[in-house]
């Protein structure tokens, strides 16, 4: 399996950010790092190892990059403003910085990678997603919470808003965005529901999809599936399978 390094500094971030980029043909997958966690943790905890197949055989280009939750959502220390800010920022360092990568990468440069992710992970790639459907393939998002405002206690503006899945696709209502995500074929919200889960976060978000009747996949997996890597290597596979045909 081909594995490559780089990194550079964001503008956009202040700050170096690395990538781990994995294989050499196929659906390009961009892998948004849990917690606080680096763009080695998929790789660690053998995330990767489980779709190594897919790689290998060149159906799957994978991408991990660094998050900012640690200055940014996990950060007590941080005002509210800069935490919210900090999460467009992010978004923008993924729209204009790493997919123009992953793009001249596979050598095409109208490609959409699919999003994926787990835990908090699954926030930031469903977030991702929402706010640009034009720009990426789908989502896999696994354990994931779509609503930051505990985050915040009590604080909103509108860096707040906009990365607040539940709140901003709860008042969708536009001519661009919202018929991309009507014809969406790859949109995985999973759960467990066993230890340390709160299955109900994914149900949430699926109510407000199907209230704007945007298709997608809830996946409620057994009350004996805890919220970890065992069944995240589980279940990643699985889906890029059923997406990949």
């Amino acid at each position: 399996m081909q594995r490559r390094t780089t990194a550079w500094f964001s503008p956009r971030l202040g700050m170096e950010m690395p990538l781990v980029a994995y294989g050499h043909a196929g659906q390009p997958l961009l892998m948004l790092p849990t917690a606080a966690a680096d763009y080695l943790e998929y790789e660690r905890f053998y995330l990767v190892d489980s779709i190594r197949p897919l790689i290998e055989s060149g159906r799957v280009r994978a991408y991990s990059v660094n998050s900012v939750n640690r200055y940014s959502l996990l950060n007590e220390r941080a005002s509210p403003q800069l935490k919210a800010l900090l999460l467009t920022r992010y978004n923008e360092y993924i729209t204009e910085e790493v997919l123009p990568l992953i793009r001249n990468d596979a050598g095409d440069a109208s490609a959409r990678p699919l999003l994926t992710g787990a835990s908090l992970g699954a926030t930031l790639s469903a977030n991702a997603y929402f706010r640009r459907p034009d720009l990426f393939r789908g989502v896999v998002a696994m354990a994931g919470s779509y609503d930051i405002r505990p985050y915040f206690d009590g604080y909103h503006d509108d860096n707040v808003y906009f990365n607040n899945p539940v709140a901003y696709l709860s008042n969708l209502d536009d001519d661009h965005y919202l018929p991309i995500l009507r014809h969406a074929d790859a949109i995985y919200v999973v759960t467990g529901q066993g230890k340390w889960e709160a299955p109900q976060r994914s149900v949430e978000l699926s109510n407000v999809l199907r209230a704007k009747g945007i298709p997608h996949h809830l996946e409620m997996w057994g009350q004996d599936v805890d919220h970890d890597w065992p069944w995240w290597r589980k279940m990643l596979p699985f889906y890029l399978e059923k997406i990949l045909g």
